[in-house]
């Protein structure tokens, strides 16, 4: 615990160049006397660690002291060439600098870790595209990419139903969602998402952008997507569902928490074990289409749009049938 620790401090020392004995016990999460005794340790082993006296002091390495990677553990090493994403970083035009980076890494290790890329190569591979889709990646991507490296506002031009739009974006993040890219950056006092697959030209200014530093990219999706997805929700069928209904239900509805409302909901099991409940859905359409995959585990009971719309299949599939 201690080494991993050690090492640990040592590192936040040559990536920040220099930083105080506060600091590193947050970083830590130990007591600033335990840095003391750490920094102590270290100078004992013979890095040459020199502390800065003064209110604007702190802890930094003499002449430019750089550590070779022989402190990682097999799973650390193995874990950082899962963290590649070929793919999505080659789509982004970042496939040399992956693979140079990787290089790098490998030849730094010690040669009883060598073998990390070649072992978790074997064993994990992600493919991120959803099935049936295209692979292609969208034609503007890598330069959106260089533009968020950048924080360089950019004029996006992009297919907005049958007219196209332009905006001045200043580009925060790339997402990648079921094999889709999205761009999210702020226009104005709003933040957007756009389809990067519908952008139809690009144009990266000189002038660059001061990034809110408080954004938080995962969280700001994460917010996003869940109420995308309850906004898109707006219509509401009752169904009753055998059980075996129920049980695939679960695999056609779009987001976990339709299915958890939808079991919380529904009543009692009558003596065939079926269950009545209320169901989220897009329209009345989409609810057709998606219900009917459940054949005669399911039956509709309200709209009576629906039910119509399912008594009518019935009657085509009796007489194909037939």
């Amino acid at each position: 615990m201690r080494a991993s620790r050690l090492i640990s401090l040592l590192l936040l020392l040559q990536s920040r160049g220099s930083m105080t004995a506060s600091e590193l016990a947050q970083e830590l999460e130990v007591s600033e006397r335990t840095v003391y005794r750490d920094v102590l340790a270290l100078s004992a082993a013979g890095v040459p660690v020199y502390a800065d006296r003064g209110r604007a002091g702190g802890y930094r390495l003499l002449g430019g002291y750089r550590t070779r990677l022989t402190g990682l553990t097999r799973d650390e090493a193995e874990a950082l060439f899962l963290a590649g994403l070929p793919g999505p970083a080659g789509e982004m035009g970042l496939a040399d600098a992956v693979a140079s980076a990787e290089l790098k890494v490998l030849a730094a290790l010690p040669p009883a870790l060598r073998d990390a890329p070649a072992r978790a190569g074997q064993r994990f591979h992600l493919d991120v595209p959803g099935w049936f889709r295209e692979t292609a990646p969208p034609v503007w991507l890598p330069e959106l990419a260089r533009a968020v490296w950048g924080d360089r506002v950019v004029e996006l031009r992009y297919r907005r139903g049958d007219r196209e739009a332009t905006r001045q974006v200043q580009p925060y993040g790339l997402v990648l969602k079921s094999g889709v890219w999205y761009l999210v950056g702020r226009v104005g006092d709003d933040v957007r998402t756009y389809r990067v697959d519908r952008v139809t030209g690009v144009e990266v200014g000189d002038e660059h952008f001061d990034r809110d530093e408080g954004f938080d990219l995962a969280g700001h999706w994460r917010e996003q997507a869940g109420s995308f997805l309850r906004t898109m929700l707006r219509a509401e069928v009752a169904v009753r569902l055998s059980p075996a209904g129920l049980r695939q239900l679960r695999h056609l509805v779009d987001a976990p928490f339709v299915y958890d409302q939808l079991v919380a909901a529904a009543s009692p099991p009558d003596g065939q074990g079926w269950v009545v409940t209320r169901l989220p859905v897009e329209s009345v359409q989409v609810a057709y289409h998606q219900l009917l995959g459940l054949g005669p585990e399911v039956e509709v009971i309200d709209p009576p749009e629906l039910r119509r719309l399912f008594a009518e299949s019935a009657d085509r599939l009796a007489a194909l049938y037939r």
